[in-house]
């Protein structure tokens, strides 16, 4: 181990101190050749002054050079910053040679330092180039053994000749483990198509086909696009994910490790990159004068939207945060990643939210101001065969925590609904519906402010779509879609956790908030794409099967069910929902019932669930008998004649 550190030590250093000896050959030469400038390349000056003044100018010189650290720069990676410290290099020692001629004329220290001042101009002048060049030289050397040469070299096109796409290449270029030859530059401004960047050419989006790759051998297509719309990069992806390339993509601006681009955030496209919708941005100082110094409770917080709501809430001055979830392996990592990014100001709590006595102590122990109420369970197929669990957790679980809300006067309290909770073909969303509904009741009270999140699947969440055709895609496929036209609104969690805490600071209570999810993504395509961008051919490499609609799912999700109509927020994106009226009386107390009778489950728990909810309608499933044909057939009606007219969200 000591040999080692020696080892590398030695290696370390050495090479700067080589740099400095090559520096100060050079030097010596450039002031040499500065004498035969000035004398037109004869001999007609005191050659044998020379050994006095070489050796004095070698020192003044290397004063210069520690002083600058001119020699400390990596050759390979010479940068405009390297040429930079030599030019200042170069300046500081014909000042210092400049003030000792002058010193030297006045007093006559050394006889033979007379140097012409002319010698020093013309010296600064040839050292420098001498110094930059020499810099150059060696990094082009390096670059042709070491990357010429590879045998695992690959050929990288950038997409985007902007000054994003230069730093890109730059950053390619500079990196030693990065085998990368970039062959040429995409881009459609027709001003740079032809010429040249940095001996790159940048050839015309048109250029860009089959035969071109394949001639060029072109295994890379780097997108390197500054604030490039989500719409734009999926025309210019799926223009690509035909071809036997990889495509990857570079981070915003903002994302760069200290301003600086490294290879190693250079990612491939991941579908979520695709999908055509615009990220939602809200920035509203209400939510950290809503958080602070406020108890915030936060239940099923190491789930996937609890979990990146708690990151979220991390970021403003709350007085405690109270951290609640049945997982404990979850809930342990959760822990972990907060402790690690120096967050300790926190309580994680292993409880279940059905346990009435356990939360009614965790309510009076830690007086919590603000509830985010994320915990429930939410897979369609599996609550569909198991309706204990999902209305004990997602109706009773809610009831709980909404009632010691009341019982301990909480400030606000905010659920996490679903779009499968409107016009529901499944137990799952029944519940949520049927929860959305009880706060509904308990807002009446005027205790505790009741609000609601509603929005659609969430890109990543644990059990979502795209995890598992990732797994399937690892697995050597095939991918399983339930049918060729099923499609689904798609956010990513951050949005989702951002929607969670916007509707936390602007709610009064009684608010339904829904969220423009933009265009719905046909799961065929998504399915599709992402074989293409793993660098896979469908149906060579993966095939897809069409399984077939499993118990309780739909063909397509909404946002807003039969009677309900928006009102506008200050954010355009982000709508309230004007929920019907209900009979909060008979409605509490058939949801009381059905909290009662679900501890003796049998089929009248269900029936129950579709008196409560009259939309109620199951789809594929062993439930369907309890519906009324009937109603069925005027709630399906409905549904049609209001996708028809694009009325999803008025």
């Amino acid at each position: 181990m000591l040999r080692k550190y020696f080892s590398s030590t030695v290696q370390r250093y050495a090479s700067k101190w080589v740099v400095l000896i090559i520096d100060l050959i050079t030097i010596s030469i450039a002031f040499v050749l500065s004498y035969f400038v000035r004398f037109n390349f004869t001999l007609n000056f005191d050659f044998e002054k020379l050994g006095i003044q070489v050796p004095l100018i070698i020192l003044i010189s290397l004063v210069a050079f520690l002083i600058t650290g001119s020699y400390k720069g990596v050759i390979r990676h010479t940068g405009v910053r390297d040429v930079y410290n030599i030019f200042n290099a170069v300046c500081l020692s014909s000042i210092i040679a400049i003030f000792i001629v002058l010193l030297n004329r006045q007093f006559v220290v050394l006889d033979d330092f007379t140097i012409p001042l002319s010698i020093i101009v013309i010296n600064s002048f040839i050292a420098f180039v001498s110094l930059t060049a020499s810099r150059y030289v060696f990094k082009s050397l390096h670059y042709n053994l070491v990357h010429k040469l590879n045998s695992n070299n690959k050929n990288v096109l950038i997409y985007g000749a902007g000054e994003s796409g230069i730093l890109t290449h730059h950053a390619l270029s500079n990196h030693s483990r990065n085998m990368a030859n970039v062959v040429g530059y995409i881009d459609s401004d027709k001003q740079k198509i032809g010429k040249k960047i940095n001996g790159i050419k940048v050839y015309g989006p048109q250029s860009l086909n089959e035969e071109f790759i394949r001639i060029k051998e072109i295994s890379e297509v780097i997108f390197s696009i500054h604030n490039i719309e989500p719409k734009t990069l999926r025309s210019k992806v799926e223009g690509l994910v035909d071809f036997p390339v990889i495509v990857k993509m570079v981070p915003p601006v903002e994302d760069w490790i200290n301003g600086e681009l490294k290879v190693s955030q250079i990612k491939k496209i991941q579908i979520e990159d695709l999908l055509n919708r615009s990220p939602i941005l809200i920035k509203n100082s209400r939510i950290s004068e809503e958080l602070n110094d406020k108890v915030i409770l936060v239940t099923g917080g190491a789930g996937s939207i609890g979990s990146e709501l708690v990151r979220q809430i991390t970021r403003y001055h709350y007085k405690s945060l109270i951290i609640v979830d049945l997982a404990e392996s979850a809930l342990y990592d959760l822990q972990q990643e907060l402790k690690q990014s120096k967050i300790f100001n926190f309580k994680p709590l292993v409880a279940d939210i059905r346990d009435k006595n356990r939360m009614n102590e965790i309510f009076n122990d830690f007086k919590p101001d603000i509830v985010f109420h994320a915990a429930a369970y939410k897979h369609v197929p599996l609550m569909e065969e198991n309706p204990y669990p999902a209305i004990k957790t997602n109706i009773a679980g809610t009831k709980v925590i909404a009632d010691l809300s009341i019982q301990y006067g909480i400030q606000k309290f905010v659920l996490v609904s679903t779009d499968k909770a409107v016009n529901p073909t499944n137990v799952m969303g029944a519940t949520k519906r049927i929860a959305e509904m009880y706060i509904s009741c308990r807002q009446q009270e005027g205790v505790t402010k009741f609000i609601t999140t509603r929005f659609g699947n969430v890109l990543g969440s644990n059990g979502s779509v795209i995890p598992l055709f990732k797994k399937q895609i690892e697995k050597g496929g095939p991918l399983t879609v339930t049918h060729e036209e099923i499609t689904r609104f798609f956010m990513t969690i951050p949005e989702a956790s951002q929607l969670v805490l916007e509707a936390g600071a602007m709610g009064s209570g009684g608010e339904l908030f829904i969220f423009d999810m933009g265009e719905s993504v046909k799961i065929m395509d998504l399915a599709k794409n992402m074989i293409k961008l793993s660098g896979l051919r469908y149906p060579e490499d993966i095939d897809i099967q069409v399984t077939g609609l499993r118990p309780g799912e739909k063909l397509y999700e909404e946002l807003l069910a039969n009677g309900e109509n928006t009102l506008p927020t200050y954010n355009k994106k982000i709508m309230i929902s004007k929920v019907r009226d209900f009979d909060y009386t008979e409605l509490r107390a058939k949801i009381d019932e059905l909290c009662v009778t679900n501890m003796f489950f049998s089929g009248n728990t269900v029936k129950l669930m579709k008196q409560i909810v009259p939309e109620y309608i199951s789809n594929n499933s062993k439930y369907s008998e309890l519906d009324s044909k009937e109603l069925k057939s005027n709630l399906e009606e409905t549904i049609i004649e209001r996708r028809e007219k694009n009325s999803i969200l008025p």
